[in-house]
């Protein structure tokens, strides 16, 4: 496999230095990528930067994920209008556990030559004096090169400025690639195209700090085709921590793709070879509705990012809103994964003592809760054979609710109509 090949095909390549493909071709070749430790989560944002250090693996190369436990405490200016918080010690060890662990359900760090390998640029840096640095990095990178990057040209001409801290970010990333360089054989960075300017004052730092070559590629930022931010949804970002995003709601994310993006995501995000993905196309052209492709996509990375058995259970839950599994299904279901089924639909609270004495639907759904405004407009819909709760039926505004109807001892949904959901909360 040729590794510049496949993200080429794939749409994934942007900006490759002179020589790098050549060097490539030649045999085992060490890179790395660097991770932002922000949070102790990565989100579908790094997945482009995950599958490019995939594809480097299964190429016959050897890996390098260097997660920032230094450079979190800087934060990089590149791509950003305002600098970052500071992070402290105890949060970024944190933060760096969760990053590793997701890290290793993608790349093989028992492969032999060419594991994977996890690297903590603040273990290089913790010991690593201010006059140290200036002295054995700052002389050799000069001012004006500094200023000619286009991370810090935007961040000077723009109103907030830019701080001292953020301006030597590029100078300590170039020391991650002359440290990984000189103590790993590591001759390539690899990173998002915002990251050009980095990586290159990095290859510069090892030529004119011990005359040696180093080598840069970058891929594409993924954007979605109406221009705009991939990643991000009302709720904020999607994550690959089913805590922070259920996994039924990170599937619905790439199921809701449009066909333009699912083109070029099926490319970038799943492993699927070229003749697949274009057998896929033709299919999915020949019947858009049936969504061949947004289906192909959100299950091949579900299943790779949380799963076989949260695949099929997201399955579930779409079946359940949206086609005739029984509510029996919501009984294999956390309190959680519950309340993140029907997130960002309507739901109510009320106390259990209150349903314990027995409630009639009609106060139910109109005085303790806002399902319906009135009770005459919740008799009459009742009366049509238009409400349901837990899939059943109200039989006549008086029937009777009480702690027994509870699911999981603690909830009730209520449907109006086929498709409008309300989850009551009985605590």
């Amino acid at each position: 496999m040729n590794f510049v090949e496949e993200l080429r095909w794939r749409g994934m390549l942007h900006d490759i230095m002179p020589g790098t493909e050549d060097l490539l071709n030649k045999g085992m070749v060490s890179g790395y990528i660097g991770f932002d430790p922000t949070a102790d989560s990565l989100h579908v944002g790094s997945l482009a930067q995950i599958m490019t250090m995939i594809h480097f693996q299964r190429a016959g190369h050897k890996p390098f994920a260097l997660v920032g436990g230094a450079t979190g405490m800087v934060g990089d200016p590149s791509g950003k209008s305002a600098e970052r918080n500071l992070l402290s010690e105890d949060v970024l060890q944190h933060n760096l556990n969760g990053i590793k662990s997701q890290l290793e359900k993608f790349l093989d760090f028992n492969s032999g030559v060419n594991s994977a390998q996890m690297v903590n640029n603040y273990d290089w840096f913790k010991e690593f004096t201010f006059l140290n640095f200036i002295r054995d990095v700052g002389k050799h990178i000069t001012v004006n090169y500094m200023m000619a990057k286009d991370s810090v040209k935007n961040r000077i001409s723009g109103d907030t400025g830019m701080s001292f801290t953020e301006f030597t970010y590029q100078l300590v990333q170039g020391y991650d690639f002359y440290y990984l360089w000189k103590n790993h054989n590591c001759v390539l960075q690899m990173g998002g195209s915002d990251q050009w300017g980095n990586i290159v004052t990095g290859t510069e730092l090892i030529r004119r700090k011990d005359a040696g070559e180093a080598y840069a590629l970058t891929t594409q930022l993924i954007k979605k085709a109406d221009g705009s931010k991939f990643g991000k949804t009302e709720g904020g970002n999607i994550w690959l921590d089913p805590e922070k995003t259920s996994p039924y709601k990170f599937y619905q994310f790439w199921l809701n793709t449009s066909d333009a993006d699912a083109k070029t995501y099926i490319r970038i995000f799943t492993l699927f070879d070229k003749a697949f993905i274009e057998s896929l196309e033709a299919e999915h052209d020949a019947a858009p509705h049936l969504r061949v492709l947004q289906k192909a996509l959100a299950k091949d990375i579900t299943i790779r990012v949380h799963g076989e058995a949260e695949y099929e259970k997201a399955i579930k839950s779409s079946e359940f809103l949206f086609g005739n599994t029984g509510i029996e299904f919501l009984n294999e279901l956390s309190d959680a994964e519950v309340i993140g089924l029907f997130e960002g639909l309507p739901n109510y609270t009320i106390a259990f003592n209150d349903l314990e004495q027995g409630i009639n639907a009609t106060d139910l759904l109109a005085a303790q809760t806002g399902v319906f405004a009135s009770k005459g407009e919740a008799k009459k819909m009742i009366q049509g054979g238009g409400v349901a709760i837990n899939k059943v039926k109200i039989s006549t505004p008086e029937t009777i609710y009480n702690n027994e109807a509870l699911i999981n001892n603690k909830f009730l949904v209520v449907q109006k109509g086929k498709k409008n959901y309300f989850l009551i909360i009985v605590e």
